[in-house]
């Protein structure tokens, strides 16, 4: 048995000391909280103020704020979740004028703002008038970027800290979710000091990880001694009308910014070598992958020091404070800048150091060499292993006799395999009973226009359906297009949360310009792309109505699932009512209609109505739709109808039928309108689900043998894939609590990208003794350790089969075949099971598979416990590098269905030793 940390879930806002686990996002919520206990430990009565908008890397700060609500407001921490970002923004300018009102009820507020980087874009005009406005002495703003520079769910990629630079406001860019508390607090009292706006980076690769970080101090700031505030001071003041002397005061601050850096450094040497012939300058994320470059080039401190090797790491983008800096590069030989995206710092190092009087470096190159050729790529994300030939051949050709190209060709002398299996493969998809499935069709001979949202996913699909725009511009595109097509027609899909966030801006332009346009105004009642939050504001469909109807627009129509709850005389004039099953002809009405018209498709989301049953807060039909095989032709007519995930197929020794997959059905009834005579409606009652296994298997487990656990010493990689929407997640954060629990470091990140549900998941985790020695959190290609594979479509895709060896990746592979979106659109689909399992077996050097689906229905009652007895039989087979003890504790503390998850982990641990005794129990 092991010591334990005595931790509880909560620990991770409450504990002042010692190691916590957080998420990036959880970070975010922590920093607020630490200053609140900041001021009070100083003597100031303060308030906390957060604002933003929703958006993914971000989409989840919403979530944790409303969770963490009962904290937030024992610190006097108020919430106010934004119409949009720029509204946000300005609403945190008025915090700062608190300080001068002379009703004030305390003696400053600091705040937050957030916003993924579309958001900083289109809030820059407020963004920049907070900025020159400022910040009040006892306030201080942070400006939270959600930056994706990979666009894994954006639709493009993003780097706010350029934008930050047009608005002169300083930039911090943060490492790792350990960084994320100190850089934070520095953020605010700079803000503080200095009369700026902070901006504070916050990219994918960091704020959607979690780690197991040490807490650190509540740490007390020094004021500079070397800086005098102008005469009329640096923060808001009123009146402060337009003019050059606003220029004059950012320059002021820019000068209180850099003194207070000074004071307060935050940039610094890793290695500090004084002597360096060699010198890496590095920020952010790119200071991580830096860092694991030199490891796999087996460079640590002592070898730096051997070799003549120093980093300095650059935590302040700007203002660029360069006295430190500059001595930094003096004498070295050369100096290589590694920065993910633009060469930003690489253009401040060579701009101060042009005239630097000093011993400047003979050569400085980043995103190119001194030959002008490129070097460090400025487009996509950096990797380890991308940087490592990088740095070996730079380091050979300063310090002779390294030899480190050899070890960086070692690392990439194999190309980087990745399995392709044609035939069906997994991707995103409307989730089983969403209203998309419906609402995004258009008549024979119609275009729709995409925009923000899960309705985007209907561009993949065979819709008629294009197009991309920023949000608010929905169907402003068409305005210009239409002018010189002959103002024909379109349809534009706009969420009823992009119409309250701004698009009612472009249905109002769509009026004024007589473009012939129907809004498909899809309303759900949560914005479901983000995690299922409330619209942020009181929203109705009758409201929606009466203001569209307010703005010019002629002819409504509202569709329903349930038509007969609206009253005709609480619409406006003119709105039609209609069931949803008369859309296709609604649409074909309001497309010979000329100028703008509207229908509002209204249906719950139905992960949200699933959310909603679960917590008794919706009434769950007692109704549910069976398919009879020996009726059923397999035609595939239902999955055409419902285009629902939830209606999979059946292999049967007469052929592929169809069946209703309980476990995932939201109860849509979409598929019934095939009118297939297979289909049967059982109404009254509730579905029963089979009974667990009733076998006492308590003496069997404890007489398991104890697997060989895997070394930590040096960073252990294993790779989670699954299928979204199942628990895919759920099994990352188990063993890395586990993990966190024994006191090791450990790391983890999910990609999901649009995987709401039933797309590809995939979570790196990285567990090693010494916290310290984990760098990035992405695991680096052919260096996975283990895969537990829940699902074998993702585990045979390009992305995760990248990250497999042939020579030492041991796989569990869950070998179910779960069907795909392409079942939906091709009745004869294939998996191609066989030859899945044989690519992933030829790609690691060991795999052992599990039909764990059918174990956890047999044995369970329920396939959702498919994943946990995946992680059991993984677990006993000696691929996940935590105790027992652990591993069990760390299901305890998830707290949902604790005594099934344990039995199903302990079934997949038996599994893996007596497949015999547990394929006989599950008959």
């Amino acid at each position: 048995m092991v010591k334990l940390d005595d931790y509880k879930l909560e620990d991770r806002y409450l504990r002042q000391q010692g190691r916590v686990f957080l998420t990036g996002t959880q970070a975010l919520v922590r920093i607020p909280l630490m200053q609140a206990l900041m001021d009070r430990r100083d003597g100031r009565n303060t308030a906390g103020f957060i604002s933003g908008y929703r958006g993914s890397p971000l989409g989840a700060y919403d979530l944790e704020l409303w969770r963490a609500a009962d904290l937030l407001q024992q610190h006097d921490i108020r919430f106010l979740p934004a119409i949009n970002e720029d509204l946000a923004a300005t609403a945190i300018l008025g915090t700062q004028q608190v300080e001068t009102d002379p009703d004030k009820t305390v003696d400053g507020v600091f705040s937050i703002w957030y916003g993924k980087g579309p958001g900083v874009d289109r809030s820059g005009d407020a963004l920049k008038h907070g900025n020159a406005y400022g910040s009040s002495p006892n306030g201080g703003v942070l400006v939270v970027a959600g930056d994706d520079h990979g666009a894994v769910s954006s639709s493009m990629p993003h780097q706010s800290d350029v934008a930050f630079l047009t608005f002169f406001m300083p930039t911090l860019n943060p490492a790792n979710v350990e960084e994320y508390l100190y850089y934070g607090l520095y953020g605010l009292a700079l803000s503080r000091y200095s009369g700026f706006w902070v901006g504070f980076k916050a990219i994918s690769e960091t704020v959607e990880s979690a780690r197991s970080i040490l807490l650190p101090e509540l740490p007390t700031f020094n004021i500079p001694d070397d800086y005098v505030p102008p005469p009329d001071g640096l923060h808001y003041r009123w009146p402060d009308l337009p003019g050059p002397q606003i220029e004059e005061r950012l320059e002021a601050k820019r000068d209180a910014a850099l003194a207070f850096a000074r004071a307060n450094p935050i940039d610094h040497r890793i290695f500090d070598v004084p002597d360096a012939r060699y010198g890496i300058v590095t920020t952010g994320k790119g200071h991580l992958d830096l860092m694991e470059a030199l490891r796999l080039l087996d460079i640590d401190r002592a070898e730096a020091k051997r070799i003549g090797l120093d980093v300095y790491k650059v935590g302040m983008v700007w203002p660029f404070e360069q006295a430190v800096a500059l001595d930094f590069v003096r004498a070295k030989e050369e100096v290589l800048v590694v920065e993910e995206k633009r060469g930003i710092i690489e253009s401040w190092f060579k701009e101060a150091y042009y005239d630097y009087p000093g011993h400047k470096p003979e050569r400085m190159v980043g995103k190119a060499d001194e030959k002008g050729e490129p070097l460090v790529p400025w487009t996509g994300e950096l990797s380890p292993l991308q940087l490592a030939p990088i740095v070996a051949q730079r380091l050979d050709a300063v310090l002779p006799g390294l030899d480190l190209s050899s070890r960086a060709e070692a690392l990439t002398r194999e190309p980087i395999e990745v399995i392709r299996v044609p035939g069906a493969n997994r991707m995103p998809y409307f989730c089983s009973g969403c209203p998309h499935n419906t609402s995004t069709k258009v008549p024979t001979g119609s275009q729709a226009l995409a925009g923000i949202g899960c309705h985007f996913m209907a561009s993949w699909m065979d819709r008629d359906t294009e197009s991309l725009i920023q949000m608010g511009g929905e169907g402003v595109n068409w305005v210009g297009r239409s002018l010189f097509n002959g103002n024909k027609h379109i349809f534009q899909n706009l969420g009823e949360g992009t119409l309250y966030h701004s698009g009612s801006l472009a249905i109002r332009q769509a009026v004024a310009a007589g473009a012939n346009i129907t809004f498909k105004i899809l309303f759900n009642d949560a914005v479901a792309m983000t995690g299922g939050q409330p619209i942020d504001g009181p929203i109705s469909v009758e409201a929606i109505a009466h203001s569209i109807r307010a703005e010019g627009v002629e002819r409504i129509a509202l569709l329903s699932d349930a038509p007969d709850k609206y009253n005709k005389s609480d619409l406006p004039r003119g709105t039609t009512l209609h069931p949803r099953t008369d859309l296709d002809a609604v649409q074909r009405e309001l497309r010979d209609i000329s100028g703008v018209t509207v229908l509002i498709y209204e249906q719950t989301c139905a992960t949200e109505k699933r959310r909603k049953r679960k917590r008794g807060l919706m009434e769950d039909p007692a109704r549910f739709v069976v398919i009879n095989d020996l009726v059923c032709e397999g035609c595939g007519d239902c999955s055409v109808e419902s285009n629902c995930l939830s209606v999979v197929p059946k292999e049967t020794p007469l052929g592929r039928k169809r069946q209703i997959d309980q476990n995932s059905c939201n109860k849509d009834f979409s598929c019934v309108n095939g009118f297939c005579p297979s289909f049967v409606t059982i109404e009254g009652g509730q579905r029963r689900k089979p009974d667990p296994v009733a076998h006492p298997i308590d003496q069997r487990v404890a007489a398991l043998p104890e697997p060989q656990l895997p070394a930590i010493d040096q960073p252990y990689d294993l790779l989670v894939t699954g299928v979204g929407g199942t628990g895919v997640i759920t099994v990352g954060a188990l063993i890395t609590m586990a993990a966190h629990l024994q006191g090791h470091g450990a790391s983890v990140l999910d990609f999901m990208g649009f995987a709401q549900k039933f797309g590809p998941v995939l979570s790196y985790i990285r567990i090693a003794r010494d916290p310290d020695k984990l760098n990035q959190v992405r695991i680096v290609p052919r260096r996975a350790d283990a895969l537990v594979g829940c699902d074998m479509v993702v585990s045979s895709s390009p992305k995760a089969s990248a990250t497999y060896s042939p020579a030492f990746t041991r796989a569990v592979v869950n070998t179910t075949e779960m069907a795909t979106a392409d079942f939906v659109l091709d009745r004869d689909a294939s998996l191609r099971a066989d030859s899945r399992i044989a690519a992933i077996d030829a790609a690691v050097s060991e795999l052992d598979t599990i039909e764990a689906n059918r174990l956890a229905a047999a044995l369970m009652g329920d396939t959702i416990y498919a994943n946990v007895l995946t992680l059991g039989f993984a677990w006993q087979q000696g691929l996940v590098p935590v105790a027992l003890d652990a591993m069990q504790r760390a299901i305890e503390l998830n707290g949902v269905k604790v005594e099934q998850n344990l039995k199903a982990f302990s079934w997949g641990r038996l599994a893996a030793v007596d497949a015999t005794f547990v394929n006989d129990a599950a008959g």
